[in-house]
């Protein structure tokens, strides 16, 4: 095995990584920004602004021009596509596009002497393509709720509750606005089954990572749920492409892309995933006992599950690992805004914020806490303006920055119990990885050794690595070459202050519950 090729369609760029797996080394990288090189389209970071009432779409056809672009300018920078032996890739999670019954027959009558926007776009049956940022689906998603006996029921079969961003809401509420073109389209692809449709020359099947983020899709068969689907739209089976495992080939290389960029016709296709499966991929976290914590504006916990079990409360999601089992994802609203918040407050830099204000406190802080909540959270859910602290103490510097780092993680471990899953190491990514003393209240409050990765664009060498795996290569080989831990960096546990925790934690849960019944 040698080269492949892995895509990753995000909000608001088109990247590709070409991985060497033979040498462990990635050959070479390219993005196109919708924003910067498609700006005809006016979607400076990828999406129609101009959306009401929670809208928030994009257009489909600035995708397909934007794989054509990306193709040709590594093409220009003479890449050699005949070495290719594999592709696959990531796209943003939730996103649907709508399209004709001619779908396929265009996919097989493709010719490389025009373009995919031109030769594709008579097949939409909708021109804008509602993305994971939507929320104008809320009276769907209750309807939806109701029609199958609640959102329990809802999140015992797919694995979350029924949310404003996911599939199903989406396409209820297409199917209720514009029933004509509804009934005009044929097949319903996500981000990622669209695209792996393109590369193939046919439509191909959504994978269980992606197939888990729409409500759809029942987690203990994997295949899609009767129930969610006559509570979603008349007629939805037949309008989407069958469930398979992400691991699927889907055949050979469209001929287009042999024609058009030298692509080998004996190039293998891996169907496509969503964006967060083929990072918890790319990070390396495939099996169960690795956590990853992305530390970013919203702090976002990934682990893989060996089991399709679901939060009770219904803030975390379950979605189908594309290495084979589960997988559960966490989102944190209040992560970056939250820490800044506290460093600007107290007139401190990153290196203060570390060195000298948690080194004024202990662990525990004194049993002072905090509500770290700037804005409403969604885990758990509660709506807060500004931080609820636990007393009418005046906070110091120390004791604030301590308060804060302490009641993030501990919020996050008292809200991923649920996974069941005990974890052996943390995988810590994002800006604030950086900084040593958020590692160590990390590695303290979930007692095991953090540490900090080193894997740029995770969903699209994620995407990288499924399509080798697709190939049969051994993914923990994989994981080894591609997904490495920065040396040197592994923060240890402090078994004393592990244990403080440990007691501190149902006082922490104690005053949590207080903020939902005050």
């Amino acid at each position: 095995m040698s080269l492949v090729l892995g895509l990753d369609s995000s909000t608001q760029s088109l990247s590709a990584v070409i991985l060497d797996t033979e040498k462990g080394i990635v050959m070479a990288n390219h993005s196109v920004n919708f924003g910067e090189d498609l700006s005809h389209y006016s979607q400076p970071h990828g999406y129609d602004e101009t959306g009401e009432r929670g809208e928030v779409h994009s257009n489909p056809l600035m995708w397909l021009e934007a794989l054509d672009l990306l193709l040709t300018q590594l093409a220009e920078g003479n890449i050699d596509f005949s070495k290719i032996e594999a592709v696959s890739g990531s796209g943003q999670q939730h996103g649907s596009v709508y399209l004709k019954a001619n779908f396929n027959d265009v996919l097989e009558g493709l010719t490389a002497q025009s373009d995919l926007k031109t030769q594709l776009a008579n097949c939409l049956s909708r021109f804008s393509s509602p993305i994971w940022m939507d929320s104008s689906t809320s009276e769907e998603c209750a309807e939806i709720a109701q029609a199958v006996g609640g959102n329990e029921v809802v999140c015992s079969k797919s694995g979350s509750v029924a949310v404003e961003r996911f599939t199903g809401p989406q396409i209820r509420k297409f199917a209720e606005t514009d029933p004509d073109s509804y009934a005009e389209t044929g097949t319903i692809h996500l981000v990622s089954s669209f695209f792996a449709s393109i590369l193939a020359g046919k439509t191909v099947a959504i994978d269980h990572g992606d197939g888990g983020g729409m409500n759809l899709m029942n987690l203990s068969n994997l295949d899609w749920d009767q129930d969610l689907l006559d509570a979603t739209a008349i007629g939805l089976a037949g309008k989407l492409p069958p469930c398979a495992p992400s691991n699927s080939k889907s055949g050979p290389i469209s001929h287009y892309f042999v024609k058009k960029y030298g692509f080998s016709p004996t190039c293998e296709t891996i169907i496509w995933s969503g964006d967060n499966p083929c990072s918890l991929i790319g990070m390396g976290a495939a099996s169960p006992g690795k956590v990853v914590i992305s530390l970013g504006t919203s702090d976002t916990l990934f682990a893989a599950m060996p089991a399709p079990k679901t939060d009770p409360n219904g803030f975390g999601h379950v979605f189908g690992n594309p290495a084979g089992g589960y997988m559960s994802l966490i989102c944190f609203k209040n992560g970056s805004l939250a820490r800044e918040a506290i460093k600007e407050k107290y007139e401190l830099n990153w290196n203060s914020f570390e060195k000298d204000a948690l080194s004024q406190t202990p662990a525990g802080n004194n049993d002072l806490m905090m509500l770290p909540f700037y804005e409403p959270e969604i885990t758990p859910a509660i709506d807060t303006e500004g931080p609820v602290f636990s007393s009418d103490h005046h906070y110091s510097s120390g004791e604030a920055v301590r308060a804060v780092l302490e009641s993030q993680f501990l919020n996050m471990r008292a809200h991923s119990d649920w996974l069941g899953v005990s974890p052996s190491r943390i995988y810590l990514t994002g800006g604030a990885s950086e900084n040593d003393g958020i590692a160590q209240v990390v590695a303290n409050v979930f007692g095991v050794p953090v540490d900090r990765l080193d894997v740029p664009s995770s969903a699209t060498i994620g995407a990288g690595m499924r399509a080798a795996h697709g190939l049969g290569e051994d993914l923990d080989d994989l994981e080894s070459k591609f997904s490495k831990p920065k040396e040197g960096l592994t923060v240890e546990p402090d078994p004393t202050a592990c244990d403080i925790y440990n007691e501190f934690l149902p006082k922490f849960k104690a005053f949590l519950a207080e903020q939902f019944t005050s």
